[in-house]
């Protein structure tokens, strides 16, 4: 057999008459896709930190953008941040009312705990994160501070509820650490 033989019938090809209808549905598809995907990757990187899922080391309580630790050793002020700063926190800065409540639900109202507010300088109140002390926002017992001597503070309960009281810096006491939320 050869190959010329008599010409084969060739038909002429018709476009699909919904060809330019199923153009204009992919192309829209793909630009709304494209246009979802560029809002959830905005939304999820928003400030550079991915924030969809946080977490807290174990046995730490959350709250907010933090995680609290309660230790029940008695250390003086120092070491109770140094213990703080050896698993990357601080004593805890309290930023508003409800941090304050919401950790003291985990306090025992017989102890009485460091938190990273100090003195050093005579009345010159500062946070060791370097937050700016306002005095405004404050949570301190009814005529606390009373003591120039005592630099340190601490968050205790008396009849009038949770605040806050001057004390010494070598006297032991319990402490609240303080970290942000590990963000993944």
């Amino acid at each position: 057999m050869s190959d010329y033989g008599p010409p084969k019938k060739t038909t002429i090809h018709k476009s699909n008459p919904g060809f330019p209808t199923l153009l204009l549905a992919s192309m829209i598809f793909f630009l709304l896709l494209a246009i979802s995907s560029s809002v959830a990757l905005n939304s999820k990187y928003a400030n550079g930190v991915n924030k969809v899922w946080s977490c807290c080391p174990k046995d730490w309580k959350a709250f907010g953008s933090h995680c609290y630790s309660i230790s029940s050793d008695m250390a003086n002020w120092s070491q109770s941040e140094e213990k703080c700063s050896s698993v990357g926190a601080h004593l805890m800065v309290v930023h508003s009312k409800e941090e304050q409540d919401f950790i003291t639900k985990f306090l025992s109202n017989r102890d009485a705990y460091f938190i990273g507010l100090l003195d050093p300088d005579h009345r010159q109140w500062r946070w060791v994160d370097q937050t700016p002390y306002n005095e405004n926002a404050t949570f301190w017992h009814p005529g606390e501070p009373n003591n120039d001597k005592e630099q340190c503070v601490i968050v205790n309960h008396r009849l009038s509820g949770w605040g806050w009281n001057d004390v010494f810096c070598s006297d032991p006491q319990k402490s609240v650490c303080q970290m942000k939320k590990i963000y993944l």
